[in-house]
Order: C-alpha cells, then sequence, then structure tokens
C-alpha cells in the first residue's frame, strides 16, 4: 500500500515502534498538526474484526478509526491508550484480589461485548490489558481474534499464547466463547502468583473461580462471560 504509506508519512511522524515481528508491526504515530497520538498497525492476514469493530464503541475496548486492505495485506488505525499493562504493572508486584476483581470486571465487560457480535479474541493475557492512569482498563490486540462460526469443527489456525490459549485453540475443536474465559482464568491466577496454575495455584476466594475458569473441559467452564462477572463479584 504505498500510496496509503505516503499519506501516513505526509500527515503522521512516527514516535515509535511498539512491536516489529514477522506477523506484525505496530508503530505509534504523531499527526503533524493535530499533535494526536495513534497507532498504526500492519500485518498479514484479514481485517474482518477490525472492520467489525471500526462500527462500534465501548469503553473497554480500543477505538478503530480506519482500516484498509489490499493483496493480503491489512493497516488498522486505532486509537492510542496511554496506559501500562497489566504485565508491566506486574514486574514491580503482585495484584491482591480486590485489584483483579476490578481489572476483570472491566476485562469481562470488553470481552462480553465482543461475544455478543461474534468474535473471540484468542489472546487474552496480561501484556494485551492497559490500564489507564484514569483508571480505564482496556483490552488490546485483535489480530489473533476471529469470528465465531457455529457450523465450524475446528479453527482453521492453530493461535494463541502458550501457557494461555486453551486446549481447543490447539486443533482440537473449534474456539468460542469459553477459549477466552480458560486465558482470563490463567491470566487471573498469574496476577496473584506470578505464575502459571500448574506450577502455583492461587489461593483465597478467587481460587475456585480460576479453576472454574480453566477446566480442560470447555463445558465444565462458566457458560459466560458474565457469569464470570458475577462470580468475581
Amino acid at each position: 500500500m504505498q500510496w496509503l504509506d505516503g499519506v501516513l508519512q505526509d500527515e503522521y511522524g512516527v514516535v515509535g515502534v511498539l512491536r516489529d515481528t514477522d506477523k506484525i508491526t505496530i508503530r505509534r504515530l504523531r499527526h503533524k498538526r493535530l499533535k494526536k497520538d495513534l497507532v498504526c498497525l500492519s500485518f498479514e492476514g484479514n481485517g474482518a474484526v477490525y472492520r467489525l469493530l471500526q462500527t462500534v464503541r465501548h469503553e473497554n475496548l480500543p477505538r478503530v478509526y480506519e482500516v484498509w486492505e489490499e493483496n493480503g495485506q491489512c493497516t488498522v488505525l486505532e486509537e492510542f491508550i496511554d496506559g501500562t499493562t497489566v504485565a508491566q504493572i506486574l514486574k514491580s508486584g503482585l495484584y491482591n484480589a480486590d485489584g483483579v476483581r476490578a481489572v476483570m470486571t472491566a476485562v469481562c465487560d470488553a470481552v462480553g461485548f465482543l461475544h455478543s457480535v461474534g468474535i473471540v479474541h484468542r489472546d487474552i493475557k496480561p501484556e494485551n490489558v492497559m490500564v489507564t492512569s484514569e483508571g480505564r482498563v482496556v483490552l488490546l490486540d485483535f489480530d489473533t481474534a476471529r469470528h465465531y462460526k457455529p457450523t465450524a469443527s475446528r479453527d482453521t489456525v492453530v493461535i494463541g499464547t502458550a501457557g494461555y490459549a486453551a486446549p481447543e485453540q490447539f486443533g482440537v475443536a473449534q474456539t468460542d466463547n469459553r477459549a477466552d474465559i480458560f486465558a482470563m482464568g490463567i491470566m487471573m491466577n498469574v496476577m496473584l502468583t506470578g505464575e502459571h496454575p500448574t506450577k502455583q495455584a492461587a489461593n483465597g476466594s478467587l481460587r475456585k473461580v480460576i479453576e472454574k475458569c480453566t477446566r480442560l473441559d470447555p463445558a465444565a467452564r462458566y457458560p459466560d462471560v458474565w457469569a464470570l462477572k458475577k462470580a468475581l463479584n
């Protein structure tokens, strides 16, 4: 998309590169005249999830401004969230149970909204949850998200972060909303202990919640994030 690169170079300056891998490049840009920052994502693949997100608004999701697709390449401009990821916060200390409830209740709202429009995130983890100085919790990173197709028997592509991805994400079956619930359970355990539950299971009031989220059988987990949110409160 050379024409698009030209437009972006004319209008924006690069503040920094947030991620650069063989799969995706994420840059922070600043409008030269308005001095407003945004995020530019460039990756190979389908932009259908981002196109859908462009049409909706939710407090716990970044706003998607523009989506371009050409010859298998997708470029997305979205809201820049000025905050700190849960992963960065964990470097300075663990969360207590109340802190986990506050963050994960907001994540439930974000994920519940995604599920309501047929999107499974598939990569919920501390690195993908941002907390702003005002306390806004935002779920990021939708390049691995997919539309749930009731007629499919399994995912077309095996994808997700090891340790957080549900067993069904590795070709056993099609991922549905309950795969995100599995990842949320792992994330809660990491927030409380710094470890995967197979290494150190959390104690206290959230232990049973985490155990139910991370059942190997999807049918044994919470049926939806609203049931999980209720259990958190």
